[in-house]
């Protein structure tokens, strides 16, 4: 090991300019504006895969952005990790709230990464944590320490919801054959407190229109007469909570897992301040579901989120117009024993109930997820913590994690195996919002560690 990080040193400058690069590329896989950029961006990692020692590197075609895939098969009586990640980033927008390019990535220093963190779209989110693997598997095979066999599976679709990759693993089930899936694309709970995410809630998206009249009206002539489509809207949205913050729609809270009084408090002995959490926000309070505290509500709780709202005039100057249509995207994360179609069903069913007379209501469901929750028992889980230790110098905190990885439930469908989750992010690091960033820190810790899970999962595989 000495000598695989001697080399990860000694290349750590052209490891850094590598991703530089990889974020020049605007992967927005949501705006096929960016599609010769998507699938430049899937050129490159063949490319790095190549050069990293990968064999049987492959571009695969979908009916959507391609999946790149390459292996190293060194011994087929050894266990096999199947590395996935994302190529793929969220849209910049908005622009004007970036301090610098969200594609041309800058390196500075803050209070939480004195070392500097890479301001960019995509950093951490996750170009970064999917790069960190591709030169952690370069290091190995360079140093000819690989322990075990490994097979990389890195999409360009992960952001609109994946919907290529089911279908596609499904067909080429034998091909993804592994005995865990690696996924970094989460976080870890601060720099010197490492975490194994244990769990991600499911996710319910949809989309949501309003129409009122046939056409847009003149707000004096028509005002007071007719329904403004955005006022319904918003009196309907603000409709799906009571004041407790409890979600309204009948039936949306049957399934939902009872967590015991004893994971709650285990749950809240994670490192928290309240008042840094307030402050890093600028917030002057929190706010959500009665009765839970902050760590739970983004985690054990199931959410309903405007998450984009528009209609009727928003350029410069005034027009006063009443609007024929208003829309809304709306998502719901869920947790463990919700179903996405079910709470995508139940939400339909409400929102064409509250409706008045006076519009006509649309729902147009996207794409969704199920929940899950990983073991802490497994094998994985102890070659992840045992990896935590050997660089951090202490064991890992599981935690459940707010955020949706719709495919991880997926993977345990078709492929049989379960997901192990290694974050190097931070909350803090603004991940689908502007001024992205990852810490450079946490970019080689990535490195450092992931050999580290190879050789006990290996170790522990075999015993």
């Amino acid at each position: 090991m000495e000598e695989l990080f001697d080399f990860q040193k000694a290349n750590s400058q052209r490891f850094l300019d590598e991703l530089l690069d990889l974020l020049r590329i605007p992967s927005v896989s949501a705006d096929s504006n960016f599609k010769d950029d998507v699938l430049k961006t899937a050129k490159f990692i063949k490319d790095k895969l190549i050069d990293a020692g990968a064999d049987n590197v492959e571009i695969c075609p979908t009916d959507g952005y391609p999946i790149v895939y390459g292996d190293k098969i060194i011994d087929p009586n050894l266990p096999t990790v199947c590395v996935y990640g994302h190529y793929d980033v969220q849209p910049p927008d908005p622009l004007d709230l970036w301090d610098s390019g969200p594609f041309d990535p800058v390196i500075k220093k803050t209070d939480l990464h004195p070392q500097g963190a890479i301001f960019a779209r995509g950093s951490c989110d996750d170009k970064g944590q999917m790069y960190m693997h591709i030169k952690a598997f370069e290091s190995m095979i360079a140093n000819n320490s690989l322990p075990c066999n490994v097979k990389f599976m890195i999409e360009g679709e992960e952001e609109v919801g994946s919907p290529s990759l089911g279908p596609f693993i499904r067909a080429n089930a034998d091909k993804f054959a592994c005995d865990v899936i690696l996924v970094s694309d989460t976080g870890m709970i601060a720099n010197d407190v490492p975490s194994v995410t244990s769990g991600l809630r499911g996710l319910s998206y949809v989309e949501v229109e309003v129409t009122g009249p046939n056409r847009d009206l003149h707000s004096g002539i028509y005002g007071g007469a007719v329904a403004n489509p955005i006022n319904v809207l918003s009196k309907m949205i603000a409709s799906l909570h009571d004041d407790n913050g409890h979600i309204t729609i009948d039936g949306f809270y049957d399934d939902v897992e009872v967590v015991s009084d004893e994971e709650r408090s285990e749950m809240n002995k994670a490192p928290f301040s309240l008042e840094d959490y307030k402050s890093h926000l600028d917030i002057e309070a929190v706010q959500g579901e009665l009765g839970y505290t902050t760590l739970e509500r983004t985690s054990i709780r199931p959410t309903l989120d405007v998450n984009g709202i528009w209609g009727g005039y928003i350029g410069e100057g005034a027009k006063t117009v009443l609007p024929s249509k208003a829309y809304a995207k709306i998502s719901m994360r869920l947790v463990p024993n919700q179903g996405a179609q079910k709470i995508t069903e139940l939400f339909q069913k409400h929102f064409e109930k509250i409706a008045p007379a006076s519009v006509k209501v649309k729902v147009t469901p996207h794409h969704g997820g199920e929940p899950v929750v990983t073991p802490t028992n497994g094998i994985a889980y102890q070659a992840a913590d045992k990896a935590y230790q050997a660089t951090f110098g202490k064991k890992a905190i599981p935690q459940r994690s707010g955020g949706s990885i719709p495919i991880v439930a997926m993977f345990e469908e078709v492929l049989g195996v379960k997901t192990i989750l290694m974050g190097f992010g931070l909350d803090s690091d603004a991940i689908h919002s502007p001024n992205e960033h990852f810490g450079l820190f946490n970019y080689y810790k990535g490195i450092e560690t992931i050999p580290y899970f190879y050789k006990y999962f290996a170790d522990l595989s075999q015993k």
